[in-house]
């Protein structure tokens, strides 16, 4: 018997009741639970200096900034997780199953580690793609100063784009920009290298 066959298989109920009492963060997919890597204190500064970056800008805008603490299921895949920035536009729109839960992020942003950087850029940002009211995902490198931006254009194809140091790439969607230097800010100086 395989370990796959093994492996308890849950409702998508029963995996927010574990989430509710869990101490760690877990994703949920074709019925299985999967713990979420631990961050840095780099990654969650980082991820602080987007948070604050995009309030101000979108500041008036009518969309809300929300922090990994933010459940997003994909409607279209089935996946649940918690991105590490998740933008809402409009009115939240809740899971029908847990109204917490969101279906309708328009800006995603993963900020990538050792650990989940090729998960993150491939399968999970091919989960992301399939939601309807998503504009953009930025994916955050770990170890350089770079970003890659990935949009939706109004045609519904994806286009991707990348900046480094002392670049700005704009979400054209959101009418936001991503200050490379300002993402990294007090990052410089550390373990952090310049293309």
């Amino acid at each position: 018997m395989s370990y796959a066959a093994e492996r308890p298989h849950y409702t998508f109920r029963e995996y927010v009741r574990l989430e509710e009492a869990a101490r760690l963060k877990h994703e949920y997919f074709d019925g299985a639970i999967y713990a979420m890597a631990g961050g840095t204190p780099e990654h969650a500064a980082i991820a602080s200096n987007i948070i604050a970056m995009l309030t101000n800008e979108l500041r008036g805008s009518g969309c809300r900034v929300h922090s990994a603490d933010l459940r997003v299921r994909i409607q279209a895949s089935g996946l649940v997780t918690y991105p590490d920035v998740t933008v809402i536009c409009g009115p939240f729109e809740g899971d029908a199953e847990d109204s917490s839960t969101a279906t309708n992020p328009a800006l995603i942003v993963e900020v990538l580690s050792p650990s989940t950087a090729t998960y993150d850029r491939g399968e999970k940002l091919a989960h992301y793609k399939r939601i309807e009211s998503l504009r953009a995902v930025v994916l955050v490198a770990y170890d350089s100063l770079h970003l890659e931006i990935h949009q939706r254009g109004e045609d519904g194809a994806w286009t991707s784009s990348t900046t480094g140091p002392g670049e700005t790439g704009a979400v054209t969607a959101l009418s936001c920009a991503f200050i490379v230097d300002e993402v990294y800010r007090d990052e410089l100086g550390g373990t952090l290298t310049r293309p």
